[in-house]
């Protein structure tokens, strides 16, 4: 049986609730050349980001990945009132003085209007030990990484699937230009003994002439060496996705090889049939490039 691909778009999700709190885990992910992680978690739970990274690090090795972690409590022992008191006089100090100079009274009492300030009452979670936080938000994170890397495995067997079938119709191609290729050259000879004929009105041409430029056009329009490669590149293109695993990068160059085999071929066909099957060629190389970009 043959190792997963994985594609680099995925989602996950993850909740758990322990101990009074509810920690809630979101993963999604698009393309990119490298491992690019951005973690966005409540500023209670900023000394743990690098743990977090490191075990999502472990499942997911490339792609533009964005982490979402929020955390809700039910406890009362969670939450801490801050009082600042010496901001809390100052403010009271300046109402005071409001009072004396404008001769004002009545209306909202002072302790209201200090009590509104910002900063004189804030409400702040309690610190906890990390242990107790990582215990409880673990089974939430690796519960969004597997969906995750679940999701990016469908997705990439897919991909894998339609890869091979597009080598399949490469490999097809490649044999309809190895069977042309011999064929042209023989034509080729055909037409220019008929070509020198009509134009020495029936005068036997020297073989040797004719052969030397059968043999200079053969040359010219070689692609054997292309075309080896190409069924080369094929058995590759099948082994590195049967292996599974990271293959984004082996593909990328592997793909390049393959399109500069095709344009080679290209460049020297000095046939119709080849011209033909070498664009579809190309047109096949060019999906198969655009599908490995989201492949790990």
């Amino acid at each position: 049986m043959s190792a997963t691909v994985r594609s680099m778009t995925g989602y996950g999700r993850g909740e758990h609730i322990a101990e009074e709190r509810k920690f809630t885990v979101e993963m999604k992910s698009v393309n990119h050349r490298y491992n690019d992680m951005t973690i966005k978690l409540p500023r209670s739970l900023a000394s743990l980001e690098d743990k977090i990274k490191k075990r999502i690090m472990r499942d997911v090795f490339r792609g533009k990945t964005d982490v979402y972690i929020s955390f809700e409590t039910f406890s009362a022992a969670d939450v801490e009132v801050k009082l600042n008191e010496t901001l809390a006089a100052a403010y009271m100090e300046k109402l005071n003085l409001l009072e004396e100079k404008f001769g004002l009274s009545g209306g909202a009492s002072k302790l209201e209007l200090v009590a509104k300030f910002p900063d004189v009452v804030t409400v702040e979670k309690a610190q906890q030990e990390e242990a107790v936080i990582w215990d409880a938000l673990a089974p939430a994170l690796d519960e969004a990484v597997e969906k995750f890397v679940a999701m990016r495995t469908v997705e990439g067997e897919n991909l894998k699937k339609d890869i091979l079938l597009k080598g399949e119709r490469i490999k097809t191609l490649v044999a309809e230009v190895k069977e042309r290729s011999p064929l042209v050259v023989v034509e080729y000879q055909e037409k220019l003994n008929n070509r020198l004929k009509d134009l020495l009105g029936g005068v036997d041409v020297d073989p040797q002439r004719i052969a030397t430029e059968v043999a200079v056009f053969a040359d010219r329009g070689c692609v054997d060496e292309e075309v080896t490669r190409l069924e080369s590149h094929l058995v590759q293109l099948k082994d590195i996705l049967e292996g599974g695993g990271q293959v984004g990068r082996k593909l990328d160059f592997l793909i390049q090889e393959m399109n500069r085999e095709s344009n080679t071929i290209a460049s020297k066909a000095n046939d119709i049939q080849i011209v033909k099957a070498t664009i579809e060629l190309k047109s096949e190389i060019e999906k198969i490039r655009e599908q490995i970009q989201n492949l790990e």
